[in-house]
């Protein structure tokens, strides 16, 4: 669904990602995992010769088909389930990077798999994921996530495949002559707004919109991150904040697919900073299953918003990497359940162990799912003297 030209352009936006993704820069000879879906082959070929070019070695290493991913949720007894292959603790304790090519032939077709089989594989795999995490922190791994256009997303996003590439083409910049100093101009313009949402300090948080009345704690020792490389677009600026100080009532307006699944008009109520009450127009006992994988699914682990000047993303895409990031006429607010993210802790995350980021109120889980609102919605600050500061509305920081 893109021209060569495109794909050429796409994987240099992409090795700017991956570069700009980790605090060390790359040297000769880092290992850097190319994993990507069989549709994005030819994307993974171009990005495959530019890591070669740079010194790089890349490992490819194409995903489960939705056949086989049916396959092994559907039949594999409960020591399969929880396998893993030998060898990838010692491939993640040695990558240095990681570029993720989604391109999914197929958003539903786990939809007749019980939740909670997924969710045992996941929970298995969760260890893996740790050592990434702690390598990240240590500032010893990147990765970037980037997402392909096939048929399928176009169909469960209601447009063409022709619409559907327009759409990434435009959120990526593909159509300028060099892509990549756009998403610099960007970088730096973000970091502006980071630095002045760190500088204010907040207390606390409250969103209001149609449907949502939400008060979310940042915490202590936080900062605010986006724009970092890691997600391929990417507009959204975000903290993991305090989730014991969460309260109120959120709506995500934007469906959602995950795992198979199809979720409408998730409706959450927090208090305590723990989800107390769970309704969805559709999908809602996979909902609850979800958050109830294991304790910290059910607490907030991001808080996000995007601002509508930057973002290209205007439809609806059936796929949270750029759902997350929708702009449009009013922006959009996203929050997470599940694990939050260390790096948004203003120290060294290497010095984070289990014990302080409990106390500090960073939450851990085996889930992470982004549940996105594009209602008109107004932010205020709470502010450490008491006063209070609009720091977001109609769809963009008013900084």
């Amino acid at each position: 669904m893109l021209t060569r030209t495109q794909l050429d352009k796409y994987a240099d936006v992409l090795l700017w990602g991956l570069t700009t993704s980790r605090v060390e820069p790359y040297k000769p000879g880092d290992v850097v995992l190319v994993q990507f879906d069989l549709a994005a082959l030819g994307l993974a070929e171009a990005v495959y010769a530019k890591l070669l070019a740079r010194g790089l070695n890349p490992v490819p290493r194409l995903t489960l088909t939705p056949s086989m991913e049916t396959a092994f949720y559907g039949s594999a007894d409960e020591a399969q389930l929880v396998f893993q292959t030998p060898g990838q603790a010692v491939l993640h304790e040695n990558v240095h990077g990681a570029m993720h090519l989604l391109a999914p032939d197929s958003l539903t077709h786990l939809s007749g798999i019980d939740p909670k089989r997924i969710a045992t594989a996941a929970l298995a795999r969760k260890p893996l994921r740790d050592i990434l995490v702690r390598r990240e922190e240590k500032g010893e791994f990147g990765w970037t996530l980037c997402l392909y256009p096939t048929k399928e997303l176009a169909a469960k996003a209601g447009m063409t495949g022709r619409e559907y590439a327009a759409q990434v083409t435009a959120a990526c910049f593909l159509k300028d002559a060099d892509p990549v100093a756009r998403w610099r101009t960007l970088y730096e313009e973000a970091r502006e707004i980071k630095a002045w949402l760190n500088s204010i300090k907040a207390v606390s948080l409250r969103v209001e919109s149609d449907n949502v009345d939400l008060t979310v704690t940042p915490g202590r020792h936080r900062r605010w991150l986006g724009l970092s490389g890691h997600n391929i677009p990417s507009f959204e600026i975000f903290t993991s904040p305090d989730w014991r100080g969460t309260s109120g009532r959120y709506y995500a307006d934007q469906p959602s697919y995950r795992s198979g699944n199809y979720v409408r008009g998730v409706r959450l109520t927090f208090k305590d900073g723990v989800v107390t009450d769970i309704a969805a127009e559709q999908g809602e006992e996979f909902v609850r299953k979800q958050l109830a994988m294991d304790p910290g699914a059910s607490r907030l682990g991001e808080f996000s918003l995007t601002d509508k000047r930057f973002s290209m993303i205007d439809r609806f895409m059936a796929n949270t990497l750029y759902d997350e990031n929708f702009g449009g006429p009013h922006g959009n607010c996203h929050v997470a359940v599940g694990s939050s993210y260390s790096d948004t802790f203003d120290g060294d995350p290497a010095g984070l162990d289990g014990p302080r980021k409990e106390e500090l109120g960073f939450n851990d889980s085996a889930l992470h799912w982004d549940l996105v609102n594009t209602e008109p919605k107004r932010v205020r600050a709470r502010l450490a003297d008491g006063h209070e500061a609009t720091v977001y509305e109609n769809g963009q920081f008013l900084y």
